[in-house]
């Protein structure tokens, strides 16, 4: 077939001029692994936050005391201290429908932790047996607080990873005792590293039973006769539920709380799935600006393969004018200049694809780095497309460029 002798013919000429070629391809070669390599840290990036905001629980709704804030500024003059643990209460009643499957109340301060010459102060959370099975919490020793001993207001303390290492090194945490502001607490479980960000995330916090954090430890304001809470967090059954159950919470506080038609929410509902989604947004507008940096290599890559064709069209004027005179057809010699364009490309674009993961491998043993470095088939299959793509518009010219010679001339040339 025509196809593989003009190929045949290409590689002969790029072998002839390998120094040439070899330059000639490191613009696509850097093209794709920019290409790839942005874009794989943009959905790498983003398949991280999407995992961290996923590990804290799963079609969850979080209820904040104090109106919704836009802007910066409140959207209406609501008291902070009016979200109640006979709220969370009233979230469970069963005559709600649709209504979520799991509530969990949170009352948290920060205290001094203290064990043998150890002291540290971090945010304290007072909350239910149920918090380590809405948010995903691993025990990494131990266990996470009971029921029972929830409702019995037992002095019992569950510890974040980093916490435990703080207070006792290298030393084993459950079943040892330590003091909270000063009041005994027995340790009954360590949690898995979880890796959250933020000055209160998991690693550095301890858990205890609610009530017992309410009353006894941080002495927790009231508000018609009923603990205040500083939040509830509501896991629903399934995500297509979310809607109709934040707008059920909505009403059955705003009825618990006495406001009028016309008064703001003197509190805030948080949709998890507002996150999910703003998250995707982000990450889909990040892989497109990245993908647009490298874009741009492969663009001064193509250029540089239209700049040495063109010079190849020069140096090998006698060639196409003797191919004419024995009989090759124009569209012969726009294919042959044409497949060597193509074939820089192609050959430039599978090393790039190959370094590409090459890097990306690298990249993962780094310790700083704590996502992935995700280069995916459809990223892959782009990127040699366009640098195809770039072989074709950017070879046309020079092609045509040859096919317009003058065999008489050509052959005169030297």
């Amino acid at each position: 077939m025509k196809l593989f002798s003009y190929l045949q013919v290409s590689l002969e000429s790029l072998v002839l001029h390998k120094t040439r070629a070899i330059l000639t391809m490191l613009g696509i070669v850097i093209g794709v692994m920019a290409v790839l390599i942005t874009m794989g840290i943009g959905r790498g990036a983003a398949a991280n936050i999407t995992q961290r905001i996923q590990s804290q629980g799963t079609n969850l709704l979080t209820i904040s005391p104090g109106a919704a804030r836009q802007g910066g500024f409140s959207s209406g003059g609501g008291s902070a201290r009016t979200l109640t643990i006979g709220d969370a209460e009233a979230l469970l009643d069963p005559t709600s429908q649709p209504r979520p499957t799991l509530v969990v109340p949170e009352y948290g301060s920060r205290a001094q932790l203290v064990y043998a010459g150890n002291n540290t102060q971090v945010q304290v959370l007072g909350t239910t047996a149920d918090y380590a099975t809405m948010h995903n919490q691993a025990l990494a020793d131990g266990r996470f607080m009971t029921a029972d001993e929830v409702t019995n207001q037992r002095p019992v303390v569950v510890l974040g990873a980093s916490l435990a290492t703080d207070l006792f090194d290298t030393a084993e945490p459950v079943g040892q005792s330590i003091r909270i502001n000063g009041q005994p607490f027995d340790v009954v479980g360590v949690l898995k590293t979880s890796g959250g960000m933020g000055f209160d995330r998991t690693d550095t916090q301890a858990f205890i039973p609610i009530a017992l954090a309410q009353g006894r430890l941080f002495s927790a304001p009231r508000y018609r006769s009923d603990y205040v809470v500083t939040g509830i967090t509501l896991q629903v059954a399934n995500a297509s539920d979310m809607d109709a159950v934040q707008l059920q919470v909505e009403q059955t506080l705003r009825l618990r709380h006495r406001l009028k038609a016309t008064d703001a929410n003197d509190f805030s509902i948080f949709n998890q799935t507002s996150l999910l989604e703003m998250a995707t947004q982000v990450s889909d507008t990040l892989a497109i600006f990245l993908g647009g940096i490298g874009a741009v290599s492969l663009l001064v890559g193509g250029i540089g393969i239209m700049n040495i064709m063109l010079v190849s069209v020069t140096e090998r004027t006698r060639e196409i004018g003797l191919r004419k005179a024995v009989g090759a057809h124009d569209t012969d010699i726009l294919w042959q200049f044409l497949t060597e364009a193509l074939t820089l490309c192609g050959l430039g674009g599978l090393l790039g694809v190959s370094l590409s993961y090459g890097i990306a491998f690298v990249l993962s043993r780094i310790p700083a780095i704590t996502f992935q470095v995700a280069i995916e088939p459809d990223t892959v299959m782009l990127a040699v497309g366009v640098s195809l793509a770039s072989g074709l518009i950017f070879g046309l010219y020079p092609a045509y460029r040859a096919t317009r010679l003058d065999p008489i001339e050509a052959l005169r040339y030297e």
